[in-house]
């Protein structure tokens, strides 16, 4: 009987923050799959994390992908619970979307996923980043993908968690840390001012006028967090870049638009991927 080794290095992938354009990394996955390209472990900041709880649980992004298609505009609306008796923690208190999150990825811990999995979040009282590699799957996505003041904040072990993308929008050095070799980075986040949600903020305030509030909160964090992505991504071997600038942050109900941008983009640059990966 022959045995045989497996030849290329762990590979590491890490999905980025963006929300509703996050729906890119679920057709990333599914290219690379296809492809045969063997991932390793996963680390995911907000949209990401919840795309890769997802592929982590099995190998396999099916589950998420339907939901995508799926999902229209009502249904949105339907898992925005208000979070009326106490706005000042939170304007979204997020019970609809703990019980999404359930119907995704179930009532499971890290340590029954197939694949190893990280999840990044922020300690909103210290600024610290936080990694989440233990206990429950659905918290740790539930506190990764909570956006400042639209989200009440996650309370785990004496720390109130929120969005990872305010620390670390694309974990490649997590990666680093879990024992990757090589390490794909998936960025869907836009440089600012060639945003949909740029645009929407001139078309809003004019010449003289205000924008609301939320374009303004979720405008400002993207620029913070693409300042951030220029020093973290240096640490990725490859980069993947889809093309979603024109899908706002809440924009869910486009998902089969940004699953075909990110197959697009992970299909594209295959041919550098294995070359790479050969090298390697």
């Amino acid at each position: 009987m022959k045995f045989f080794r497996r030849t290329t290095p762990k590979i590491g992938i890490a999905l980025g923050s963006g929300a509703a354009r996050g729906l890119a990394h679920i057709g990333v996955l599914k290219a690379l799959k296809e492809a045969a390209i063997p991932i390793d472990m996963v680390a995911g900041t907000s949209m990401g994390a919840l795309i890769g709880a997802c592929f982590a649980k099995e190998g396999d992004i099916a589950v998420a992908e339907e939901m995508a298609l799926k999902t229209d505009w009502k249904q949105v609306a339907r898992l925005l619970d208000p979070n009326f008796r106490s706005l000042r923690k939170g304007l979204i208190h997020g019970r609809r979307l703990e019980e999404l999150l359930y119907s995704l990825i179930g009532d499971v811990g890290f340590k029954d996923l197939k694949i190893p999995f990280a999840a990044i979040t922020t300690d909103v009282n210290t600024g610290e980043e936080i990694t989440i590699r233990e206990g429950s799957v659905i918290e740790a996505v539930r506190a990764s993908i909570s956006i400042p003041a639209i989200f009440v904040p996650i309370k785990l072990e004496g720390k109130f968690l929120v969005d990872g993308g305010l620390t670390n929008p694309v974990p490649t050095d997590v990666l680093l840390d879990m024992g990757a070799k090589f390490i794909i980075a998936v960025n869907v986040l836009t440089e600012p001012q060639k945003s949909k949600q740029a645009a929407s903020l001139l078309k809003e305030s004019g010449p003289t006028a205000a924008p609301n509030i939320l374009n303004t909160l979720i405008q400002s964090i993207t620029i913070m967090e693409h300042e951030i992505i220029k020093l973290k991504i240096l640490k990725a071997d490859i980069i993947i870049n889809p093309d979603v600038s024109h899908i706002e942050a809440f924009e869910f109900y486009k998902g089969e638009e940004a699953i075909q941008a990110g197959y697009e983009a992970a299909t594209n640059i295959l041919p550098k991927l294995q070359r790479l990966i050969g090298k390697h």
